[in-house]
């Protein structure tokens, strides 16, 4: 077997996909997929019991023509400047689909947050975010949560920037607490998002989401709330899993419960009271009709694809589905609601955070769900347009608009000097 794709290859063949596509020319694919700044620094955390480690942090902005860059930051062990890049580059399209006038760039520190005291939390991400200080502001690149990281990470990033800055600058983050500036309906947005995605493609092939089964891996910030608001808009969530397993209920769980046993502090999802314990493999092969990979990069690949039923995909996480895998499920008829599309709720909702800070007026909880559901449905209508127009996948033809509008940005603007 041929070794698996990384992230940024995976992000790579993507883009040369819709390239071909778009009819680019080899200058145009050579701009497109170059970042535009890559930033490596280090991170020294001095411990709660003195000693020092140094860690290792990134900030790459991919493409700034559209306006200033947009991405999240993740805390985990496994990131690396590759899987950033990647984040980066599928921000950029993501951005450029459902038309909010932001670049793509992502970040993080290659760490694990969960064996952090608080304390050591918040010094890491204060001087992570001095360390990146220099490119980052609401004008130039404005970062949000991502996996390991939440509200609280960005309030210290925002204070922070602001301590230097000599005055609050609440636009500089989004996806802070409501206290500080932050956006009724910005904690659940990727996750609404997801919803009104699937949705849109249940009611297009004509199938009543009243009643759809569905299956949830990753059953974190974005998973768990898209579990929830399935369910509360009539689907039979049947399983949901974490990094300790995962759980099923034929009869559907109590996906409300299974959200205060976890915030409640325990470890996993598995052993909730009713349920059967299943593997992480064994529910991505469930016979269902919504599968939603929330969790983290390359799920879904040439080993697995084949034996995946669902018969809809909706990617909460990003690049949870290789190109290879992509393939296999197009031939066996699995219609996938790609990362771009499908989890674009966040950034969305970001984009209003940072407009209502920006102007200092905010918006209800309602409108802004408001507004995220028409932009959802206004991009999903674009991309199954062009899907069925130019015969290619739901995926390819997001990345076309996303792509394809990124060009036009450039031709416009002219190359300097």
């Amino acid at each position: 077997m041929a070794a698996r794709m990384s992230a940024w290859e995976s992000a790579q063949h993507q883009l040369a996909e819709a390239v071909r596509q778009l009819g680019l020319d080899d200058g145009f694919h050579d701009l497109l997929r170059t970042p535009r700044r890559e930033v490596a620094v280090a991170v020294p955390l001095r411990h709660d019991d003195g000693h020092v480690e140094v860690l290792k942090g990134y900030r790459v902005q991919h493409n700034l023509t559209r306006g200033p860059a947009k991405g999240g930051v993740r805390f985990h062990p496994a990131t690396d400047l590759d899987e950033v890049r990647a984040l980066a580059m599928w921000m950029t399209w993501k951005c450029a689909l459902i038309g909010v006038p932001y670049g793509g760039a992502k970040g993080g520190v290659a760490v694990d947050p969960k064996a952090l005291s608080r304390n050591e939390l918040e010094r890491v991400t204060r001087r992570y975010c001095s360390e990146i200080l220099p490119i980052i502001g609401p004008e130039k690149d404005i970062p949000a949560p991502d996996v390991g990281t939440d509200e609280q990470t960005m309030a210290w990033m925002m204070d922070t920037y602001s301590i230097h800055s000599g005055y609050t600058v609440t636009g500089v983050v989004t996806g802070k607490p409501v206290s500080v500036g932050g956006s009724e309906g910005r904690g659940g947005a990727t996750s609404r998002g997801v919803m009104f995605a699937a949705f849109s493609a249940l009611r297009e092939a004509g199938v009543d989401p009243r009643g759809a089964t569905v299956a949830v891996q990753g059953f974190g910030k974005v998973g768990g709330l898209a579990a929830q608001f399935l369910h509360d808009a009539g689907c039979t969530v049947v399983a949901v899993s974490d990094v300790g397993g995962g759980v099923y209920d034929g009869g559907g769980l109590d996906t409300a419960g299974l959200l205060r046993h976890v915030r409640a502090g325990a470890p996993t999802v598995v052993g909730y009271p009713g349920t059967d314990t299943i593997t992480n493999t064994e529910l991505l092969e469930l016979d269902v009709d919504i599968l939603v990979p929330a969790a983290m990069e390359g799920v879904i690949h040439d080993g697995n694809a084949s034996k995946v039923r669902a018969r809809f995909i909706v990617e909460g996480a990003n690049g949870p589905t290789t190109p290879d895998a992509d393939e296999i499920l197009a031939e066996n008829g699995t219609v996938v609601i790609p990362d771009v599309l499908a989890n674009s709720g966040g950034v969305a909702v970001s984009y209003f955070e940072w407009v209502q800070d920006l102007q200092a007026y905010f918006w209800t909880e309602d409108e802004v769900n408001d507004r995220l559901k028409a932009l959802m449905e206004r991009a999903y209508g674009q991309v199954s347009a062009l899907s069925a127009e130019r015969k290619v996948s739901l995926r390819t033809a997001a990345q076309m608009i996303g792509v394809g509008r990124v060009a036009e940005a450039h031709r416009t603007r002219g190359l300097y000097p």
